[in-house]
């Protein structure tokens, strides 16, 4: 019988379990997924609605996006997950190693464009153009993606150890709002040209509509991520021991 089914859980405590389980890999392994894909599909800008809506020089109609943001947000959740669950060495395996794998990614890419192409192949030129469209988009992908993993991962332990286990709603909202906030900008501010974004009242809108949608998910699936923290908290056996340095 696990040893939390026996004894009281301190909340007043801090606890982390030991990433050595399957738990920990299946996030690991779904995190890396989500940058990779998340970095190829950000290679194609977005647009919503139409007409000519402006705020002053912010132009606020039509809407700029772009294809990263329908799986990126799900990086911050598992981020989160991992923080809380885990700890911070365990992010930043978990961030250190999402980076490798999308650097491994794009080298490949670039690696298959050098390859000569089969007679019945028409897609060349397509394909180099999306791979060199994405040297701009991954590298503002990655230098984001560090930026605001690392912060995300660093306010919610902070917040953590402040309040333990009580407060994680506010961890959950803090931490996102400021990981997200650093890694819209910086991709943003990076990406934008890659993608046609040029004029500063279209660059305002793809920074806000960014942020607040990514924003916007990570809160409308709160109460999931909160019940998936607490499903592992209870079947990590090594969470309720004491607390892992």
């Amino acid at each position: 019988m696990s040893s939390q089914a026996t004894s009281p859980k301190p909340e007043t405590e801090i606890h982390y379990a030991s990433r050595g389980s399957s738990y920990f890999d299946v996030l690991l392994a779904v995190f890396c997924v989500v940058l990779v894909v998340s970095n190829i599909a950000a290679t194609k800008g977005t647009q919503f609605f139409s007409g000519d809506v402006s705020l002053g020089p912010v132009q606020i109609i039509p809407v700029f996006s772009d294809g990263g943001a329908v799986l990126f947000p799900l990086a911050y959740i598992i981020g989160d997950v991992i923080s809380e669950v885990y700890g911070l060495k365990a992010a930043r395996r978990a961030i250190f190693v999402g980076f490798g794998t999308a650097i491994m990614a794009f080298v490949t890419f670039l690696i298959v464009i050098q390859l000569p192409s089969a007679e019945f192949y028409d897609n060349q030129d397509a394909f180099e153009s999306v791979v060199w469209s994405g040297v701009q988009i991954v590298a503002a992908s990655l230098i984001a993606y560090v930026v605001g993993q690392f912060l995300n991962s660093y306010v919610l332990v902070k917040m953590k150890a402040r309040s333990a286990e009580p407060g994680l709603w506010r961890r959950l909202a803090g931490s996102t709002g400021v990981g997200e906030a650093a890694d819209t900008f910086i991709f943003c501010a990076i990406a934008a040209t890659a993608i046609g974004i040029e004029k500063p009242g279209d660059f305002v809108n793809y920074f806000v509509v960014g942020f607040l949608f990514k924003c916007a998910v990570e809160l409308l699936v709160m109460p999931l991520t909160m019940l998936v923290i607490r499903v592992l908290k209870d079947r990590e056996e090594t969470y309720w021991a004491p607390s892992v340095p």
